[in-house]
Parts: C-alpha cells; sequence; structure tokens
C-alpha cells in the first residue's frame, strides 16, 4: 500500500505530540527530526525533504501555534498543508482542446506499464463522458501493436494501427483524421519506449509532438523505481515539456518517495494514479486528498465518488422496492458483499476512513476480512433457492446441511445470518434512492 511505512511513521510521531499540553521548541526539534527520517525512508528527495522540514518548523514556531490551546493539532494542520502544498496544491486536471478534439501523447521508458495505462486512460475518459480513440505508434517493440489492440478490446476502445508504416508520425496523423472523421473526440497515442532515455528516443518523441501538435503530453513513470522515477520526469520535461505524469505500480509502492518528489523536482504535476492491475485503477490525483490519507485524515471524498462510480440506480430502486415489501433476502445481501469488492474491498474502504491508519488496519487484520467474504458467498451458494429468497426457513438441520456442503462450522452460517438480520434493519434506514445512493458504500459494509 502507497506510502504505509510514512504514514506509520507520521502518525507515531504526531501520536506522541498529542500526549503533550505545551509545545516546546525542543519538542518541535525532536518531532521534525522523526519527520525527516520518516520522508528519507521513504525514499523522497533529500533536497525535497530538507526544505519541507525546514519550511514546516518555521511556521511551527510561530507564535499562533506556540500559544494555541491545542498545539499539537496546528502542528499536524501545518504537516498537512505543508504535504498537500507539496504534492501540488489544489491539484491538476487533464485539459482537454477548446476546439474539442484532444490529442494525448503518452510518452515514457519500457517497463512503466504505459501500454496498459493508455487503456485505464481510455476507460477514465469513457466513464466522463469523452469518446476516446487509441494508437498504435509503437512500431519497434515486438507485438506492442497486438498488446494495444488486446487492451483496446478490454477497455471497448477502437485502436487505429498501421502495420505496414515504420514512421510513427504518418500513423499519428493519420489516426488523428480517422478518429475526427469518426466523431470520436479524444486520440490517445501510445509512443515507443526505451530502457533508458537516449537521443534516438527523445529526437522520435520531438519530432510527433512537433508535427502532430498534441493538446496534452503525459509521461508515465514508475512508482516502484523511486527517485529514478523523478529523474526521468526531469529528464523527459527536459526535452519535451510535458504536461502532466502518471504514476503506476503505487499499489506494490509502500514508500511513496517519487509521487512526494516528482511535483516538486520536476514543477510538472501527477495527474493521475494507478493503483492496481484492472482497467478502472486509475485515479485522478488529489494532493489534499492524499495528504489526508497519509496522516490518517481518511479521503471519504474519493470513497465516495468511487461508490458513485459503481452505483446502478436501476439496482438501488430495484432493491429498495424489495426493502419496502420486506423482500430483502440472501440474495440481495450476498449483492452487497460484490459491492464492497468491487470497491476495492474492505481494505481499500478502510484506508480511506478517518483514522483508520495502516497500523489500525493491520489489528482489523485485512486478510482475514476478504478471507470472510469469501467465506461468506460460499455459504450462500450452499443454499437452495428457497433458503436463499426465504431465511425464515432456516431451522437446525437445515444450517447443519449447508455447514457441511461448503466445508465450514455451523456457527459460521449463525453468524451470518445473524449479518444478514443486521444489514437488513440498516437497509431499512433509507427510504428513497437518493439516500441509497449518498449511503451506497455503507450499504453491504457489516
Amino acid at each position: 500500500m502507497a506510502f504505509e511505512s510514512l504514514s506509520d511513521k507520521l502518525q507515531g510521531t504526531f501520536k506522541t505530540l498529542k500526549g503533550k499540553g505545551v509545545l516546546t521548541e525542543k519538542d518541535i526539534d525532536a518531532a521534525m527530526r522523526e519527520v525527516k527520517l520518516a520522508l528519507l525512508e521513504a525514499d523522497v528527495n533529500f533536497k525535497v525533504v530538507k526544505e519541507f522540514v525546514a519550511d514546516v518548523k518555521e511556521k511551527c514556531l510561530g507564535e499562533e501555534v506556540m500559544k494555541s490551546l491545542t498545539p499539537a493539532q496546528q502542528v499536524i494542520k501545518i504537516v498537512n498543508q505543508e504535504l498537500t502544498d507539496l504534492m501540488g496544491g489544489e491539484g491538476a486536471k487533464l485539459q482537454y482542446d477548446p476546439a474539442g478534439f484532444t490529442t494525448i501523447m503518452m510518452a515514457g521508458l519500457q517497463g512503466t506499464g504505459k501500454t496498459t495505462t493508455c487503456g485505464k486512460l481510455a476507460n477514465y475518459l469513457k466513464q466522463n463522458g469523452k469518446k476516446p480513440m487509441l494508437c498504435a505508434c509503437d512500431v519497434y517493440r515486438p507485438a506492442a501493436i497486438d498488446q494495444l489492440e488486446v487492451v483496446g478490446k478490454a477497455v471497448n476502445t477502437p485502436v487505429y494501427t498501421d502495420r505496414n508504416s515504420r514512421d510513427p508520425v504518418r500513423i499519428a496523423k493519420a489516426a488523428k483524421a480517422e478518429a475526427e472523421k469518426k466523431g470520436f473526440n479524444v486520440l490517445i497515442i501510445d509512443t515507443a519506449g526505451r530502457l533508458q532515455i537516449d537521443e534516438e528516443l527523445m529526437a522520435e518523441l520531438e519530432n510527433i509532438k512537433n508535427k502532430v501538435k498534441p493538446h496534452q503530453i503525459l509521461l508515465v513513470v514508475d512508482a516502484l523505481t523511486g527517485q529514478d522515477a523523478v529523474n526521468a520526469a526531469k529528464g523527459f520535461d527536459e526535452k519535451l515539456d510535458i504536461d502532466g505524469i502518471i504514476m503506476t505500480k503505487m499499489d506494490g509502492d509502500a514508500r511513496g518517495g517519487a509521487a512526494l518528489s516528482a511535483r516538486k523536482v520536476t514543477g510538472r504535476p501527477i495527474l493521475f494514479l494507478g493503483t492496481g492491475e484492472k482497467y478502472d485503477a486509475l485515479e485522478a490525483f488529489h494532493p489534499d486528498r492524499m495528504a489526508g490519507r497519509i496522516l490518517g485524515m481518511g479521503d471519504m471524498l474519493s470513497l465516495i465518488e468511487q461508490a458513485e462510480q459503481n452505483y446502478d440506480e436501476a439496482k438501488a430502486e430495484k432493491q429498495l422496492q424489495r426493502l419496502k415489501k420486506n423482500q430483502f433476502t440472501l440474495e440481495d445481501f450476498l449483492d452487497q458483499i460484490g459491492q464492497v469488492k468491487e470497491m476495492g474491498g474492505i481494505g481499500k474502504i478502510l484506508g480511506m476512513m478517518p483514522g483508520m491508519n495502516t497500523a489500525q488496519m493491520k489489528d482489523v487484520d485485512l486478510e482475514q476480512g476478504e478471507k470472510e467474504f469469501h467465506q461468506m458467498e460460499s455459504i450462500i451458494y450452499s443454499m437452495t433457492r428457497e433458503e436463499r429468497r426465504d431465511p425464515s426457513v432456516l431451522n437446525a438441520s437445515r444450517r447443519k446441511r449447508i455447514a457441511a456442503g461448503c466445508g465450514q462450522p455451523v456457527s459460521k452460517v449463525n453468524n451470518l445470518i445473524r449479518k444478514y438480520e443486521e444489514a437488513k434493519k440498516m437497509m431499512k434506514q433509507f427510504s428513497n434512492p437518493k439516500a441509497m445512493k449518498r449511503n451506497r458504500m455503507f450499504r453491504g459494509m457489516f
């Protein structure tokens, strides 16, 4: 999980401060030493760390903090604001051409997940009302065109290819004309990469930029490479004047130093984070929300947005009517479990909730939580249709049979029925579809 180590260390430091009624300069110096070590261990650029700690310390020694009734809270507030500013302040958004047709050129080294990210971006754009087309301009890497076609099919987005041409500029121009002709409004160009930055790669990318004139140039970098990712971003920016960064593999980077350093070192904003292998695992980057996650303040806005993306109004209305008729069955309950899993599982949900730092999440035992989900599914699937739709018939002998059928003890079956009854009571709190939509992330969290 991204920033896991940093989050634990910072929250531990601030927990110590909260135990003090009054803060002295010595207390702040000690806290800043811990913050500095935590950032360096997270692989944040040394110069960035040095400047960050100096800025925080200066503000923490201000009169409004030292004389505050809750100085520790003021320090946390300052660190939160400085973290937000470090990662880009209010954040940046993908820009579209006012003329109506936007060309996005994707660049990056080999192995960063650039081609897959093209598909994720296409999927993201479709969810936001755009009509994208993909273009295969990597004419060197074996099977690169085939890979983009597989990606395009997975996200139901057409891919422009020309297997007879070795000229990326020509291909991109033809793709642009084709996309405009067929009514698409965004063209995503997947360019070639290299194992390292070299003159040949940059010359080709500069040629595409000068001849095709993309509205946005996005650089895909691998968060797992740490400061190498930041150095690569700086190198690409010097040659291409990029518009933004997409940081991939954030789900596999517990340190997060690249994301904390990239904006400061390159001056270019992080626009998106790749947080998984699936094509919907691309999140718009919000510095303020990320700072909140790191400091254990949660990220309820992102949780709500994700819930709304997965929200099915027709299904919600159907469940509402069934609830009004007291027909909320174990099949509906099973659907609730599926909805939580679609949102990334209980671990991702807890990680976005205020006060749930990574240490607490370990105590909850997320792995056990996911295991329980699978157990409940297996128990419900071991029931007959009649039993799923009318749990009141589940007497002792039926429960024993179900337990034997799914390989679980009877106590697990009883526990499932109890959770179902609790969820049913919770569902009755909602009296209209809008209420169900607002509270969707809580339906099925039991």
